[in-house]
Parts: structure tokens; C-alpha cells; sequence
């Protein structure tokens, strides 16, 4: 028996809880591909479908982190589940790359993972403040250089045409 089975009862094992765990699996493990381990869910089949597909997968993971952050998780831990449905979402939304992201990225799995280490391990503790400024230097920067390398895009697609 694993060791931290002993301590699951600490999750709290409400229906909300259990339905969350229940949609999560299927967001993102229901399937597996034969022959292999890897497994994957609805997500990534819901954005084969242009902005339908993109928009349906994050109000579902948005109400599982709503559900989850009504068993009394900090800030902290609701920043964190958000952010990685952000990134689910929006890298999810590019044309091809979106695709092999969302296979991969399993944003549903990963708050799982977050609640447990919080309730099991006591991790995640705390204001989501410093988590959200973080991201946000972060985004700024990603920002900064995307605007840089598209000046520079520009820039050499003038030089083709002078």
C-alpha cells in the first residue's frame, strides 16, 4: 500500500469532489491509445473544433476550479490552477501546435495534482499575490519578445521587397 494512501481521507470526499475527479479523468485520461501507455481525454478532441472546441475545454476546467476552490483552498493554489488553464487555453488555441499541446499539457490532471499536494502535503500554502505577479513579469516579457521578433519579421519582409 502506498504510503500516502493512509492519508487520502484527508481529501476532503464530497460528491463535488468526486464528480470533479470523475469530469477531470475524462477531460483528460478517459482514453488510451493501444498499444501504449499514454492516455488522453475529451480536451484534446474538443479542440480538433475551431474556438467551439477551445472555449468549451476551458468553462469546464474554469467550473472544476471552481468547484475544487469552494473545499477551501488558499489563493495561492487557485492562482496556480488557473494559470494552468490559461496556458492549456491559449496555447491550446494555436493552429497545429494546439493540437500536439492539448495531448500533452493535461491542464485537469495537473490541478488534480495541485489539490492533492495541498491537502496530503500540506503545499501551496498561502497568498496567490506573489504567484500572480510572477506571471504577469512573466507574460510581460513573453509579450516584450514577441513584439521584438515580430519588429524584426517585419523588418527583414521590407528589406525582401527594397
Amino acid at each position: 500500500m502506498p504510503e500516502n494512501a493512509s492519508k487520502l481521507q484527508d481529501i476532503p470526499n464530497t460528491p463535488t469532489i468526486q464528480f470533479v475527479r470523475k469530469l477531470s479523468y475524462l477531460m483528460d485520461e478517459q482514453f488510451r491509445i493501444p498499444g501504449t501507455k499514454y492516455r488522453f481525454g475529451l480536451d484534446p478532441l474538443f479542440n480538433l473544433i475551431p474556438f467551439a472546441g477551445d472555449l468549451t475545454g476551458f468553462l469546464i476546467s474554469s467550473g472544476l476550479v471552481l468547484a475544487m476552490s469552494s473545499k477551501g483552498l488558499t489563493s495561492k493554489i487557485v492562482v496556480l490552477m488557473c494559470i494552468n488553464i490559461l496556458l492549456d487555453t491559449a496555447i491550446g488555441a494555436i493552429p497545429g501546435i494546439g493540437q500536439i499541446w492539448d495531448f500533452f499539457f493535461k491542464s485537469n490532471t495537473r490541478n488534480m495534482k495541485l489539490m492533492e499536494q495541498y491537502y496530503l502535503e500540506g503545499r501551496h500554502q498561502g497568498s496567490g499575490k506573489n504567484t500572480i505577479v510572477i506571471a504577469f513579469i512573466a507574460l510581460f516579457i513573453v509579450f516584450l519578445l514577441l513584439l521584438l521578433g515580430m519588429w524584426f519579421l517585419i523588418a527583414w519582409l521590407v528589406s525582401l521587397f527594397n
